[in-house]
């Protein structure tokens, strides 16, 4: 496990952990990721099983440019595991037209297995 890994007392291992209070926050607002109006991608959470060769996208929220939190719906909802992840997503965001490193999205991923 690295810094940003737990395990939690289930022996799940957790990456870039949220504190409490995080699903309070009202998203009522759901936008594409490619909307105009997205400002920044602030989590994408991924999960899987030991072993299996894909994550599960479990959700992404995000920020309108005027700080509005949102659901973001994605044109993906599994990721291969490994270098294949980052490639996999920055296809998509070409396909759509957007730049997803500019939108934080990587710095954004967290990840339960």
């Amino acid at each position: 496990m690295n810094a940003l890994e737990t395990r939690n007392t289930y022996g799940a291992i957790e990456t870039n952990p949220i504190g409490s209070g995080y699903h309070n926050i009202d998203r009522s607002i759901t936008i594409g990721w490619d909307d105009s109006r997205l400002g920044r991608i602030t989590r994408l959470r991924l999960i899987s099983d030991f072993g299996y060769p894909f994550w599960d996208v479990s959700y992404c929220h995000g920020e309108l440019k005027d700080g509005t939190p949102c659901r973001i719906r994605l044109p993906f909802s599994e990721l291969p595991k490994g270098r294949a992840l980052r490639a996999t997503i920055i296809e998509a965001a070409r396909r759509d037209g957007i730049y997803a490193k500019g939108l934080g999205i990587f710095d954004a991923i967290s990840s339960l297995i």
